[in-house]
């Protein structure tokens, strides 16, 4: 072998390493995230749960998070932009994000963390058979916000039995928010109690949401998830104390932030579970052969200091259903 052909055949094995770790680092999975609003602690838990399934991000997993911060027109183009960059799997997490998904592709597996009934099949989200077998490309897990509503309600009512005037705080582009006043109306109604609805699209127009329900002389608050209210939980719970609004939620880290009274599903369970259902898909499952779960284990949490602040006695009998107490 002659200099030349002993310098390309050294170049040669050289190069094999590196073409060797190319097509390495190019089989790694992405998974995208895209998000109707911006849920960065529940996300941070779907992470944590992926890690401990043994995803380590830029070793094995990448990833490509899109959040619309609550502009909802956004959504549609973000979803184009997952499934252009041909990732692995898109995980959404409310149920505008997941309709948007869906319609963006029929291919790339989709996983639901968070989504309204109006995320089941044949409604909000076409293309799947039933909740047990999706069939297609959808699978996940939903929060069943309206079917609680009823019972969101009922807690309320024990709390302030007197109480006429409800304020119903709504993300207005949110399909799911919708029904979920609309579920309601018959309990308020039922009840002689009056709805007072404020729609807001932006965190910005929060403040002024709660300062009208003061205008209308509302007597508590009764909080519909939405794309920018989890963000924005700090300042929904400061402003309810600062008019004397006890406020019922959809999820514990509300009252954490200062909200009164929530009742629902653990939210970062709901997240971690969907790591599971990503996990599956990667390493081989079909989206349509994975149920869509609902979840079975709700807690009632209160926070006492909120209800002192606000002058408020809680029941005995609401108390001693608590799941949790934050004093």
């Amino acid at each position: 072998m002659n200099r030349r052909d002993t310098v390309l055949a050294l170049l040669a094995l050289g190069a094999a390493p590196l073409a060797a770790n190319a097509q390495a680092v190019a089989k790694i999975p992405v998974i995208g995230l895209l998000d109707a609003g911006e849920r960065k602690e529940l996300w941070a838990a779907f992470r944590q749960q992926l890690r401990e399934l043994g995803y380590i991000e830029g070793q094995n997993v990448a990833f490509e998070t899109r959040l619309a911060s609550g502009n909802s027109e956004q959504l549609d183009t973000m979803a184009q932009e997952l499934v252009r960059l041909k990732v692995s799997v898109i995980v959404t997490s409310g149920t505008l994000a997941a309709r948007a998904a869906k319609q963006a592709t029929s291919a790339i597996p989709i996983v639901i963390t968070t989504g309204s009934e109006s995320a089941i099949p044949g409604t909000a989200i076409p293309g799947t058979a039933s909740l047990a077998r999706p069939g297609g490309n959808l699978t996940g897990v939903l929060s069943i916000t309206q079917a609680l509503v009823g019972k969101r309600f009922e807690i309320l009512r024990e709390v302030l039995p007197k109480m006429s005037r409800l304020a119903v705080l709504l993300h207005r582009d949110s399909t799911g928010a919708i029904l979920s006043e609309r579920e309601l109306e018959g309990p308020a109604r039922s009840s002689k109690v009056a709805l007072q609805v404020l729609g807001v699209k932006g965190a910005d127009e929060i403040a002024g949401a709660f300062s009208e329900m003061t205008r209308k002389r509302a007597e508590a608050v009764f909080v519909i998830p939405g794309p920018v209210f989890f963000s924005e939980r700090r300042k929904i719970g400061d402003l309810a104390l600062k008019y004397r609004l006890p406020s019922m939620v959809t999820a514990s880290d509300y009252v954490e932030a200062g909200g009164l009274l929530s009742y629902g599903p653990n939210y970062s369970n709901l997240f971690r579970h969907a790591a599971v259902y990503v996990d599956k898909i990667l390493k081989g499952a079909k989206p349509g052969d994975l149920p869509i779960e609902r979840p079975t284990k709700f807690e009632l949490v209160i926070n006492l200091k909120t209800a002192k602040a606000l002058g408020l006695s809680i029941p005995k009998v609401v108390l001693f259903r608590a799941d949790r107490v934050i004093e």
